[in-house]
C-alpha cells in the first residue's frame, strides 16, 4: 500500500480495527433489522419526497393515542381505528396535529390544569387561559346574579325574557372580547357522523389536517362503554375564531370534501373559552354554545 493509500485509510491500527469490524458484522441480522427503514432511495423509488421531520411540530409527540410524525397516517389509521377504538384512562379522544403549524405541547399547555378543558387543543404561546377562565366565570357569575333577581322582580313576563336573554348575550360579548385580549383564540367546527361511518370521515379529516388543508389540529371520539350516543363527535380546530376569514376557508375545505352537505345538518362552530366555561346548549344564560354554522357562514353573497 502506497503512503498516499495509507494516509486515505488510517494507519495499520486503525485498519486492523476496521477489518475486525467487517470480519464481525453479521449481515443477515443487519439487513433483517433495516431493510424495512424508509430510506431516501425508497422514498424516491416510489416516487415520494422525502420529508425532513426535524422542520415539522407535534403537541402531541409521544402520545399512544396520536399521530406521530415517524408514521405514516396509513399506519396511524390502522393503528388507531375509532369505530373499534375503546376509550381508554388518558381520555376519549384520538388526536392528529398539523405539523407545519406550531402549538404548545399538550403536556406543557395550560387547560391541563382546568378541568373540562384538558381535551381541548393547546393553547397558543401567550395565551393568558387562567385569567381569562377567572374573568369568564366571574362574568357569567354577574349575569346570574341578574337573571335570578330580574325573575322576581314582579315585571312582564316579555321583558323579564328580553332582559335576561339580553344579560346572557352581553355576558358572551364580554367573555369573547376576553378571550380575543388575552389570546384565549382556539375553537373548533363539530361535526357528527354514526360509528358506521366515523372510520371513513376520520380518514378524510386526519389526512387533511396533517396535509395542512384544514385548521392546527383534530381529534375523534373512541368507542364509550358508557355513553350509548350512537353518533361520535369529529373537531376540527382552528387557531382563531375571530379570524372568520379562516375559520370560512377550513369550513369550504371541509364542503369539498364532501363533509358539509348541501342540505343536510349544518356544522357548527364552538370557541374553546365556551367549553372551558362549560357552556354548553341548554345553559341557564341562554347562551348561543355556538357562534358559527356553515349555513350562514357559507352562504353565497
Amino acid at each position: 500500500m502506497s503512503s498516499d493509500d495509507s494516509d486515505f485509510y488510517g494507519d495499520d491500527e486503525v485498519m486492523a480495527d476496521l477489518k475486525a469490524k467487517v470480519k464481525g458484522l453479521d449481515v443477515k441480522a443487519w439487513w433483517g433489522e433495516y431493510q424495512v427503514l424508509d430510506t431516501p432511495l425508497k422514498l424516491q423509488a416510489r416516487k415520494q419526497e422525502v420529508v425532513d421531520i426535524s422542520r415539522l411540530h407535534n403537541p402531541y409527540a409521544g402520545m399512544e393515542y396520536a399521530w406521530q410524525l415517524t408514521e405514516t397516517i396509513e399506519d396511524f389509521l390502522e393503528r388507531l381505528p375509532p369505530a373499534t377504538t375503546d376509550e381508554f384512562p388518558g381520555g376519549p379522544w384520538i388526536w392528529v396535529c398539523n405539523p407545519y403549524i406550531n402549538r404548545k405541547k399538550k403536556s406543557e399547555a395550560d387547560n391541563q390544569k382546568i378541568r373540562g378543558g384538558e381535551d381541548e387543543a393547546p393553547e397558543a404561546e401567550g395565551a393568558d387561559l387562567t385569567s381569562v377562565v377567572e374573568g369568564g366565570m366571574e362574568r357569567l357569575h354577574i349575569a346570574s346574579e341578574f337573571i335570578d333577581s330580574f325573575k322576581k322582580s314582579g315585571q312582564h313576563p316579555a321583558l323579564i325574557t328580553r332582559e335576561c336573554r339580553k344579560a346572557g348575550m352581553d355576558a358572551a360579548k364580554a367573555i369573547l372580547d376576553l378571550a380575543q385580549a388575552l389570546h384565549v383564540r382556539c375553537g373548533k367546527w363539530m361535526l357528527f357522523c354514526t360509528a358506521l361511518e366515523v372510520n371513513e370521515v376520520w380518514e378524510t379529516i386526519a389526512r387533511a389536517t396533517a396535509n395542512n388543508e384544514l385548521g392546527i389540529a383534530a381529534k375523534v371520539a373512541t368507542r364509550s362503554a358508557v355513553d350509548t350516543r350512537t353518533e361520535r363527535l369529529i373537531c376540527v380546530y382552528t387557531a382563531d375564531f375571530t379570524d372568520t376569514k379562516d375559520v370560512r376557508r377550513v369550513a369550504e375545505r371541509l364542503k369539498q370534501l364532501g363533509l358539509v352537505q348541501a342540505r343536510g345538518k349544518p356544522l357548527y362552530y364552538k370557541p374553546d373559552v365556551y367549553t372551558y366555561l362549560g357552556i354548553s346548549h341548554g345553559n341557564p344564560w341562554e347562551i348561543r354554545a355556538s357562534i358559527y354554522d356553515t349555513t350562514s357562514m357559507l352562504k353565497k353573497a
